[in-house]
């Protein structure tokens, strides 16, 4: 019995640990590149940015999108990977510099434009900057309203802006007093 645990353990930390080095990014992402994460972060937080509640930065979702797009996601990774591209090139045709550079304004009008497909066509070899812009904000929307456990909505930032308990499931919550 103890053999059996012992080697349930051992296969375990195992198999944790060659997911870290298979993963090979640093900062610990599992899909996006760092400074595609950063660039991810820029735009989640300019769809949900923070005022007096948690903006997507603060809930974690580009981490609910990274931890996704090697997961149930996989098939949304080469539209990751273009759409990146897509916007980058897109802020350096409007605006001469890296989207991250842009200030908060410059950032959204390029967001609008992306939204409207109004970005230039010829910038975007994968999905179009609108089905880009999509498929982006509705992976922000549920990593910040989603359950935590799936990578964002850290500190169920969302549930206590919209003054909700979090979900009780049954059986995990047996022991919680009354």
């Amino acid at each position: 019995m103890s053999v059996a645990v012992g080697g349930a353990a051992t296969g375990v930390a195992g198999a944790m640990l060659v997911g870290r080095i298979d993963r090979g990014r640093p900062g610990g992402w599992r899909f996006l590149t760092a400074d595609e994460a950063l660039l991810v972060e820029a735009v989640t937080e300019q769809i949900i940015p923070a005022d007096k509640d948690p903006g997507a930065k603060d809930a974690g979702v580009v981490c609910f999108i990274d931890r996704q797009l090697v997961g149930p996601y996989r098939r949304f990774q080469e539209q990751y990977r273009t759409g990146i591209q897509g916007l980058q090139k897109t802020s350096q045709r409007m605006f001469g510099r890296p989207f991250l550079e842009l200030a908060w304004e410059e950032q959204t009008a390029l967001l609008e434009s992306l939204e409207a497909d109004r970005a230039p066509k010829e910038l975007w070899t994968g999905p179009s900057a609108a089905e880009f812009f999509n498929l982006l904000r509705d992976h922000t929307m549920q990593g910040f309203y989603g359950s935590p456990r799936h990578g964002g909505n850290r500190n169920y930032c969302s549930y206590k802006m919209l003054g909700l308990e979090y979900p009780r499931v049954m059986g995990q919550n047996r022991y919680a007093k009354q």
